[in-house]
């Protein structure tokens, strides 16, 4: 008994594995995220667009609709999901667990704050943050401190930002700055205190304190291989289905969707449910304004297309309660419908 307690004392800090997550990171990002964006920023900038529409193809049939669309999807994400599931399985292993809970797993306003400040150098979409939201979460990182991180990706991406102002003009940007991060503060902390945390039990919560019985890469193994089966398929099955079912989500009849607060209220609900690539929000919005579509919706989709998916929130079951998932999606909603009424006063 005193051997081993004085094996554990005498255990030091092994600083290259922080060391080694935040490398990670760093040149993830970069390559994922940060370079592409700097030069995408500059075509923004002069030619006033990002790109044509992921919903611009329609197809007759559901099977093909699903196909064309899973396919473009995944061509557009696949590099930055390799990343979100590489950095889910490592914070588990690499990342101290008290560094956690003293920052994002304080279930107060500060670990939400954290959160959201933790989320800006992600600029990842809700589907590819999911797997990095989960490996904290298996981590013991608080609800509203998670979801801040989760939802801030998107919503507060400031690549996405810049993109918007470019392309949709700076009126938008800005509405979009203000309201999403009151949403993603607002929705993070109402649903940190009004749903109890059920928090799994740290034998099969946490895989670092094994760290005596098995090495690092088996450990880490261990981590990548639930993170992944518990993920990945769920969520390639939800973006097949819903890009089968894109065509009743987003009708293309020119000048169908006007200033109404119907109009507002189905495309918030249509913009939670549905999944895109980072930033593909924007050509949506404009290409559907072009055809017609009055800004009181175009607001309610830039606010509920990023922040939220049914992809990503199944791919959270195992993560969150389902109370938890349900009210933010129910919430992000309400601040689309809200967002977008806006427009018409």
């Amino acid at each position: 008994m005193t051997g081993q307690s004085s094996s554990q004392a005498a255990t030091p800090f092994q600083w290259w594995k922080p060391a080694l997550f935040f490398l990670v990171v760093i040149v993830g990002l970069w390559y994922v995220k940060w370079q592409p964006y700097y030069g995408k920023a500059f075509t923004a900038a002069e030619t006033h667009s990002i790109g044509k529409s992921i919903l611009a193809h329609t197809d007759s049939s559901p099977l093909q609709a699903a196909w064309n669309y899973a396919m473009v999807y995944f061509l557009a994400v696949w590099k930055a999901a390799v990343l979100g599931v590489l950095l889910g399985s490592l914070v588990q292993v690499l990342i101290p667990r008290n560094w956690l809970m003293r920052t994002l797993g304080q279930p107060r306003f500060q670990g939400t704050l954290l959160g959201t400040i933790f989320s800006l150098p992600g600029m990842m979409c809700s589907c590819c943050a999911a797997p990095v939201t989960a490996g904290m979460r298996r981590q013991n990182v608080s609800m509203g401190g998670a979801l801040a991180f989760w939802m801030g990706n998107p919503v507060l991406n400031p690549a996405t930002l810049v993109f918007m102002g470019f392309v949709l003009g700076w009126h938008f940007a800005l509405i979009r700055l203000v309201a999403g991060l009151i949403m993603v503060l607002v929705v993070a902390s109402l649903v940190q205190s009004l749903v109890k945390d059920t928090a799994q039990p740290a034998s099969t919560f946490d895989v670092s304190h094994i760290e005596s019985q098995d090495g690092f890469f088996s450990r880490w193994g261990k981590a990548l291989w639930q993170l992944f089966w518990s993920t990945i398929p769920v969520y390639i099955l939800a973006v097949l289905v819903l890009g089968a079912a894109r065509v009743w989500l987003f009708p293309h009849a020119d000048g169908a969707i006007d200033n109404s607060l119907l109009w507002v209220i189905a495309m918030a609900v249509a913009g939670c449910l549905f999944v895109i690539p980072t930033a593909a929000e924007i050509p949506i919005v404009q290409t559907m304004m072009l055809a017609g579509m009055g800004a009181a919706p175009a607001l309610a989709l830039l606010m509920t297309l990023p922040a939220v998916s049914l992809p990503s929130l199944i791919m959270l079951r195992k993560s969150f309660p389902a109370k938890a998932l349900w009210l933010t999606g129910g919430l992000v909603a309400l601040s689309g419908v809200i967002t977008g009424s806006i427009a018409l006063l």
